[in-house]
């Protein structure tokens, strides 16, 4: 049966081009994840300490707990 040589041999060609193309790709952006890029167009904000509110006026002075 010529069928299970043929099949082995074209998956062996599959996974070798997948394989390539992976590290291809990894080393164009090691340090990169699909996640990473997605948010790329937000990252011209500041960024702020997590927790924190930007305050109003101008004198930038909250009134935190002053009721």
């Amino acid at each position: 049966m010529a069928v299970i040589p043929l099949t082995l041999t074209i998956s062996l060609c599959l996974v070798f081009t997948f394989v390539v193309f992976f590290f291809r790709e990894q080393s164009q952006h090691p340090f990169s994840s699909a996640e990473r890029e997605s948010l790329l167009p937000l990252s011209d904000e500041t960024p702020r300490p997590e927790g924190t509110m930007p305050c109003g006026g101008s004198d930038n002075s909250c009134d935190v707990g002053s009721d």
